[in-house]
């Protein structure tokens, strides 16, 4: 899999992107990603990408134009292009598994006035959505039933309570049917939570 992300601030995925899964899914070349500073489509030798609302407002808006000379350079046949808006659909579970299974998708980070209503821009949005594909990625996860029982996994589900060492901590304690080594107990008790 492939995910282009078009960002007007590439450095805040530098972080979250050069570590943990995401960082490991693209050592196994499972998935590449690829952040791309919409500046360098941006016009005149400011490389201006933003300009003011027709009829007035507060704010700046991304230009279309910019918006779609980046899309024409990292889009393929088979990309599915994403602008990061308030007024989109919900992101859920289901979403992300439909997307893990693309060949290509393109988040576009939207930022400014009339694009993403919720949060400054679309980056965090980005990284997360970008997160919960990469996990769905048949051998990114060491186990594959991992995402199987995870919270959202399914709607309505949430996970199980889980515990380690030390077996009790300053009054708090692990229940004893997780102590017990009855496999069908603990099944059993998993299940009711």
């Amino acid at each position: 899999m492939k995910i282009d992300i078009l960002t007007l601030f590439p450095k805040m995925f530098e972080g979250p992107f050069a570590e943990s899964i995401l960082q490991r899914a693209q050592d196994k070349n499972l998935v590449e990603i690829k952040i791309h500073d919409l500046r360098a489509w941006g016009l005149t030798g400011r490389r201006t990408v933003d300009d003011r609302p027709y009829g007035g407002g507060v704010g700046m808006l991304l230009r279309v134009d910019v918006i779609d000379k980046a899309i024409s350079k990292v889009k393929g046949q088979k990309s599915k292009v994403v602008l990061l808006d308030a007024s989109g659909e919900r992101y859920t579970q289901a979403k992300a598994k439909e997307f893990s299974k693309l060949e290509h998708l393109i988040l576009i980070a939207g930022h400014y006035e009339g694009v993403d209503h919720r949060v400054t821009g679309g980056e965090i949005p980005a990284m997360v959505i970008t997160d919960s594909i990469v996990r769905l990625i048949p051998r990114v996860l060491s186990k594959k039933e991992a995402t199987k029982i995870e919270s959202f996994s399914e709607p309505g589900k949430v996970e199980f309570p889980q515990y380690t060492r030390p077996e009790e901590y300053k009054k708090w304690k692990v229940p004893e049917v997780l102590l017990s080594g009855n496999h069908k107990e603990i099944e059993k008790w998993r299940k009711n939570k």
